[in-house]
Protein backbone atom coordinates (compact mmCIF):
# COMPACT_ATOMS: atom_id res chain seq x y z
CA UNK A 1 0.00 0.00 0.00
CA UNK A 2 0.97 3.64 -0.40
CA UNK A 3 0.23 5.30 2.92
CA UNK A 4 0.49 8.98 3.82
CA UNK A 5 0.98 9.67 7.52
CA UNK A 6 -0.51 13.06 8.32
CA UNK A 7 0.61 13.93 11.81
CA UNK A 8 3.96 12.19 12.29
CA UNK A 9 4.04 12.59 16.05
CA UNK A 10 4.62 9.57 18.24
CA UNK A 11 1.50 7.69 17.17
CA UNK A 12 1.67 8.45 13.46
CA UNK A 13 5.42 7.95 13.20
CA UNK A 14 5.23 4.63 15.05
CA UNK A 15 2.60 2.99 12.88
CA UNK A 16 4.00 4.52 9.70
CA UNK A 17 7.44 3.10 10.48
CA UNK A 18 5.97 -0.34 11.17
CA UNK A 19 4.23 -0.34 7.77
CA UNK A 20 7.41 0.86 6.10
CA UNK A 21 9.35 -1.89 7.89
CA UNK A 22 6.95 -4.42 6.31
CA UNK A 23 7.67 -3.10 2.82
CA UNK A 24 4.89 -0.59 2.25
CA UNK A 25 5.49 2.87 0.81
CA UNK A 26 5.03 5.47 3.55
CA UNK A 27 5.27 9.25 3.19
CA UNK A 28 5.29 11.55 6.22
CA UNK A 29 3.31 14.70 5.35
CA UNK A 30 4.48 17.20 7.96
CA UNK A 31 4.96 20.87 8.73
CA UNK A 32 8.36 22.51 8.37
CA UNK A 33 9.53 22.04 11.97
CA UNK A 34 8.91 18.29 12.04
CA UNK A 35 10.33 17.93 8.51
CA UNK A 36 13.60 19.56 9.60
CA UNK A 37 13.75 17.31 12.66
CA UNK A 38 13.24 14.17 10.58
CA UNK A 39 15.87 15.31 8.08
CA UNK A 40 18.38 16.08 10.83
CA UNK A 41 17.89 13.02 13.04
CA UNK A 42 16.01 10.45 10.97
CA UNK A 43 13.35 8.28 12.55
CA UNK A 44 13.94 5.52 15.07
CA UNK A 45 11.59 3.39 17.12
CA UNK A 46 12.67 2.38 20.61
CA UNK A 47 10.10 -0.25 21.51
CA UNK A 48 9.47 -3.19 23.79
CA UNK A 49 8.15 -4.88 20.68
CA UNK A 50 11.38 -4.39 18.73
CA UNK A 51 13.55 -1.41 17.79
CA UNK A 52 13.64 -0.18 14.22
CA UNK A 53 15.41 2.56 12.28
CA UNK A 54 13.73 3.90 9.15
CA UNK A 55 16.55 4.00 6.58
CA UNK A 56 15.50 7.23 4.85
CA UNK A 57 12.13 8.59 5.96
CA UNK A 58 10.12 9.89 3.02
CA UNK A 59 9.03 13.45 3.80
CA UNK A 60 6.56 15.76 2.09
CA UNK A 61 5.76 19.32 3.13
CA UNK A 62 2.77 19.70 0.82
CA UNK A 63 0.33 17.19 -0.73
CA UNK A 64 1.29 18.52 -4.17
CA UNK A 65 4.52 16.56 -3.70
CA UNK A 66 2.51 13.31 -3.45
CA UNK A 67 1.33 11.85 -6.75
CA UNK A 68 -1.21 9.41 -5.33
CA UNK A 69 -2.03 7.40 -2.22
CA UNK A 70 -4.23 4.55 -1.08
CA UNK A 71 -4.65 5.69 2.50
CA UNK A 72 -4.11 8.73 4.72
CA UNK A 73 -3.39 7.78 8.33
CA UNK A 74 -4.66 10.84 10.18
CA UNK A 75 -2.98 11.01 13.60
CA UNK A 76 -3.27 14.61 14.76
CA UNK A 77 -4.62 16.10 17.97
CA UNK A 78 -8.24 17.18 17.87
CA UNK A 79 -7.36 20.87 17.98
CA UNK A 80 -5.35 20.47 14.73
CA UNK A 81 -8.16 18.76 12.78
CA UNK A 82 -9.45 21.81 10.93
CA UNK A 83 -5.92 22.71 9.85
CA UNK A 84 -5.63 19.40 7.97
CA UNK A 85 -8.80 19.68 5.88
CA UNK A 86 -7.30 21.37 2.80
CA UNK A 87 -4.51 18.79 2.62
CA UNK A 88 -6.98 15.94 3.12
CA UNK A 89 -9.21 17.22 0.32
CA UNK A 90 -6.26 17.20 -2.07
CA UNK A 91 -5.29 13.66 -1.12
CA UNK A 92 -8.86 12.35 -1.37
CA UNK A 93 -9.04 13.84 -4.86
CA UNK A 94 -5.97 11.73 -5.66
CA UNK A 95 -7.81 8.56 -4.63
CA UNK A 96 -6.98 8.16 -0.93
CA UNK A 97 -9.30 7.01 1.83
CA UNK A 98 -8.83 8.62 5.25
CA UNK A 99 -8.22 6.54 8.40
CA UNK A 100 -8.51 8.90 11.39
CA UNK A 101 -7.41 7.74 14.85
CA UNK A 102 -8.41 10.82 16.81
CA UNK A 103 -10.14 10.25 20.13
CA UNK A 104 -13.79 11.23 20.32
CA UNK A 105 -16.54 11.09 17.72
CA UNK A 106 -17.18 14.64 16.53
CA UNK A 107 -14.37 14.49 13.97
CA UNK A 108 -16.13 11.76 11.98
CA UNK A 109 -19.07 13.96 10.99
CA UNK A 110 -16.72 16.88 10.28
CA UNK A 111 -14.55 14.76 7.98
CA UNK A 112 -17.55 13.16 6.27
CA UNK A 113 -19.07 16.58 5.61
CA UNK A 114 -15.82 17.97 4.20
CA UNK A 115 -14.54 14.90 2.32
CA UNK A 116 -17.65 12.83 1.58
CA UNK A 117 -18.99 9.78 3.41
CA UNK A 118 -17.18 7.32 1.16
CA UNK A 119 -13.77 8.84 1.98
CA UNK A 120 -13.72 8.30 5.77
CA UNK A 121 -13.32 4.92 7.45
CA UNK A 122 -13.79 4.36 11.17
CA UNK A 123 -10.84 3.62 13.37
CA UNK A 124 -9.02 3.88 16.68
CA UNK A 125 -5.64 3.03 18.17
CA UNK A 126 -4.27 1.69 21.43
CA UNK A 127 -0.66 2.58 22.16
CA UNK A 128 1.45 4.47 24.70
CA UNK A 129 4.26 6.35 22.97
CA UNK A 130 6.02 9.68 23.04
CA UNK A 131 8.79 11.50 21.17
CA UNK A 132 12.24 12.13 22.62
CA UNK A 133 14.28 15.30 22.06
CA UNK A 134 15.41 14.05 18.62
CA UNK A 135 11.89 13.22 17.52
CA UNK A 136 12.42 9.48 17.83
CA UNK A 137 9.56 7.34 19.11
CA UNK A 138 9.66 5.87 22.62
CA UNK A 139 7.05 3.10 22.69
CA UNK A 140 6.51 2.04 26.30
CA UNK A 141 3.47 -0.26 26.11
CA UNK A 142 3.27 -3.90 25.11
CA UNK A 143 0.28 -3.08 22.92
CA UNK A 144 0.34 -1.36 19.55
CA UNK A 145 -3.12 -1.98 18.17
CA UNK A 146 -5.24 -0.55 15.38
CA UNK A 147 -8.94 -1.29 14.96
CA UNK A 148 -10.79 -0.12 11.87
CA UNK A 149 -13.91 -0.79 9.86
CA UNK A 150 -16.11 0.52 7.09
CA UNK A 151 -18.53 3.37 7.66
CA UNK A 152 -19.76 2.99 4.05
CA UNK A 153 -20.27 -0.23 2.05
CA UNK A 154 -17.72 0.91 -0.54
CA UNK A 155 -14.92 0.77 2.05
CA UNK A 156 -14.83 -2.99 2.66
CA UNK A 157 -12.04 -3.59 0.15
CA UNK A 158 -9.72 -0.87 1.50
CA UNK A 159 -10.30 -2.19 5.03
CA UNK A 160 -9.37 -5.71 3.90
CA UNK A 161 -6.27 -4.38 2.16
CA UNK A 162 -5.31 -2.48 5.32
CA UNK A 163 -5.86 -5.59 7.45
CA UNK A 164 -3.47 -7.50 5.18
CA UNK A 165 -0.87 -4.72 5.47
CA UNK A 166 -1.19 -4.76 9.26
CA UNK A 167 -0.83 -8.54 9.30
CA UNK A 168 2.50 -8.17 7.49
CA UNK A 169 3.74 -5.58 9.99
CA UNK A 170 4.97 -5.68 13.58
CA UNK A 171 1.67 -4.39 15.00
CA UNK A 172 -1.82 -5.67 15.72
CA UNK A 173 -4.48 -4.57 13.27
CA UNK A 174 -8.02 -5.88 12.85
CA UNK A 175 -11.27 -5.13 11.08
CA UNK A 176 -14.24 -4.57 13.36
CA UNK A 177 -17.77 -5.34 12.14
CA UNK A 178 -19.02 -2.82 14.75
CA UNK A 179 -16.52 0.00 14.46
CA UNK A 180 -18.89 2.73 15.67
CA UNK A 181 -19.56 0.80 18.87
CA UNK A 182 -15.82 0.26 19.37
CA UNK A 183 -15.14 3.97 18.88
CA UNK A 184 -17.85 4.94 21.35
CA UNK A 185 -16.52 2.45 23.91
CA UNK A 186 -13.09 4.06 23.72
CA UNK A 187 -14.65 7.54 23.82
CA UNK A 188 -16.57 6.57 26.95
CA UNK A 189 -13.40 5.31 28.67
CA UNK A 190 -11.08 8.10 27.56
CA UNK A 191 -13.55 10.79 28.61
CA UNK A 192 -13.54 9.46 32.16
CA UNK A 193 -9.83 8.57 32.36
CA UNK A 194 -8.48 11.69 30.64
CA UNK A 195 -11.04 13.88 32.34
CA UNK A 196 -10.43 12.87 35.93
CA UNK A 197 -6.62 12.62 35.72
CA UNK A 198 -6.31 15.99 33.99
CA UNK A 199 -8.84 17.81 36.17
CA UNK A 200 -7.30 16.51 39.41
CA UNK A 201 -3.73 16.66 38.04
CA UNK A 202 -2.91 13.24 39.50
CA UNK A 203 -2.32 9.72 38.15
CA UNK A 204 -5.15 7.24 38.50
CA UNK A 205 -3.68 5.51 41.57
CA UNK A 206 -3.80 8.70 43.63
CA UNK A 207 -7.37 9.32 42.51
CA UNK A 208 -8.38 5.81 43.58
CA UNK A 209 -7.28 6.74 47.12
CA UNK A 210 -10.29 9.07 47.25
CA UNK A 211 -13.46 7.08 46.44
CA UNK A 212 -15.59 10.22 46.17
CA UNK A 213 -13.23 11.57 43.48
CA UNK A 214 -13.13 8.28 41.56
CA UNK A 215 -16.94 8.26 41.70
CA UNK A 216 -16.95 11.31 39.40
CA UNK A 217 -15.17 9.25 36.74
CA UNK A 218 -17.83 6.55 37.12
CA UNK A 219 -20.58 9.12 36.58
CA UNK A 220 -18.82 10.36 33.43
CA UNK A 221 -18.71 6.79 32.09
CA UNK A 222 -22.45 6.38 32.50
CA UNK A 223 -23.16 9.81 31.00
CA UNK A 224 -21.11 8.83 27.95
CA UNK A 225 -22.99 5.53 27.74
CA UNK A 226 -26.27 7.48 27.69
CA UNK A 227 -24.85 9.79 25.03
CA UNK A 228 -23.95 6.81 22.81
CA UNK A 229 -27.46 5.41 23.26
CA UNK A 230 -28.98 8.75 22.29
CA UNK A 231 -26.92 8.57 19.08
CA UNK A 232 -28.24 5.07 18.29
CA UNK A 233 -25.19 3.14 19.51
CA UNK A 234 -26.15 0.39 21.94
CA UNK A 235 -23.59 0.58 24.72
CA UNK A 236 -24.86 -1.13 27.88
CA UNK A 237 -24.72 -0.51 31.62
CA UNK A 238 -22.54 -3.63 31.82
CA UNK A 239 -20.02 -2.14 29.40
CA UNK A 240 -19.88 1.08 31.42
CA UNK A 241 -19.39 -0.91 34.63
CA UNK A 242 -16.65 -2.94 32.94
CA UNK A 243 -14.91 0.29 31.92
CA UNK A 244 -15.05 1.44 35.55
CA UNK A 245 -13.48 -1.84 36.67
CA UNK A 246 -10.73 -1.31 34.11
CA UNK A 247 -10.05 2.11 35.64
CA UNK A 248 -9.72 0.45 39.04
CA UNK A 249 -7.19 -2.07 37.67
CA UNK A 250 -4.79 0.36 36.01
CA UNK A 251 -1.28 0.63 37.44
CA UNK A 252 -0.96 3.19 40.22
CA UNK A 253 1.19 5.60 38.19
CA UNK A 254 -0.81 5.29 34.97
CA UNK A 255 -2.18 8.53 33.60
CA UNK A 256 -3.66 9.91 30.42
CA UNK A 257 -1.93 11.64 27.53
CA UNK A 258 -3.99 14.77 28.20
CA UNK A 259 -2.76 14.83 31.80
CA UNK A 260 0.80 14.42 30.51
CA UNK A 261 0.19 17.37 28.19
CA UNK A 262 -1.08 19.45 31.12
CA UNK A 263 2.08 18.62 33.07
CA UNK A 264 4.21 19.73 30.11
CA UNK A 265 2.24 22.94 29.54
CA UNK A 266 1.06 21.78 26.11
CA UNK A 267 -2.35 22.49 24.53
CA UNK A 268 -5.12 20.16 25.70
CA UNK A 269 -7.78 18.28 23.74
CA UNK A 270 -10.51 19.14 26.25
CA UNK A 271 -12.65 20.96 23.69
CA UNK A 272 -12.39 18.09 21.23
CA UNK A 273 -13.15 15.41 23.84
CA UNK A 274 -15.37 16.84 26.56
CA UNK A 275 -16.58 19.87 24.64
CA UNK A 276 -17.45 17.56 21.76
CA UNK A 277 -19.42 15.30 24.10
CA UNK A 278 -21.37 18.28 25.43
CA UNK A 279 -22.18 19.45 21.89
CA UNK A 280 -23.32 15.94 20.93
CA UNK A 281 -25.42 15.89 24.10
CA UNK A 282 -26.97 19.24 23.26
CA UNK A 283 -28.02 17.89 19.86
CA UNK A 284 -30.20 15.26 21.54
CA UNK A 285 -31.26 17.23 24.63
CA UNK A 286 -29.13 15.19 27.04
CA UNK A 287 -27.94 16.77 30.28
CA UNK A 288 -24.37 15.74 31.24
CA UNK A 289 -23.57 17.56 34.51
CA UNK A 290 -20.46 15.55 35.44
CA UNK A 291 -18.93 15.89 31.98
CA UNK A 292 -19.81 19.59 32.04
CA UNK A 293 -18.01 19.98 35.38
CA UNK A 294 -14.89 18.12 34.18
CA UNK A 295 -14.87 20.27 31.02
CA UNK A 296 -15.09 23.45 33.09
CA UNK A 297 -12.31 22.37 35.47
CA UNK A 298 -9.86 21.59 32.64
CA UNK A 299 -10.75 24.57 30.46
CA UNK A 300 -8.37 27.06 32.21
CA UNK A 301 -5.43 24.81 31.25
CA UNK A 302 -6.47 24.34 27.61
CA UNK A 303 -3.93 26.65 25.98
CA UNK A 304 -0.17 26.52 26.27
CA UNK A 305 1.15 27.53 29.67
CA UNK A 306 4.58 29.18 29.85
Amino acid sequence: MKIVVLGAGALGAYFGARWQEAGHEVVNLVREGRAEQLEAHGLQLHSKMGDYTVPEPAIARDPEEIEDADLVFLAVKGYHLHGTLDWLKQLVQKGAKVFPVLNGMEHISILQKELGEEAVIGGLSYIIATLDEKGHVIHSSEFHDLVFGPLHPSQQSICEELAFACNQANLNGSISPNILEDMWKKYMFISAFSGITTAVNQPIGEIRSYPQTLRIAEHVLFEMKELANAHQVSLTDEQAAKAFENLRKLDHDMTSSMHQDRRKGLPLEVEHLHGGALRLGSEVGLSMPYTETIHAMIKPYETYQQ
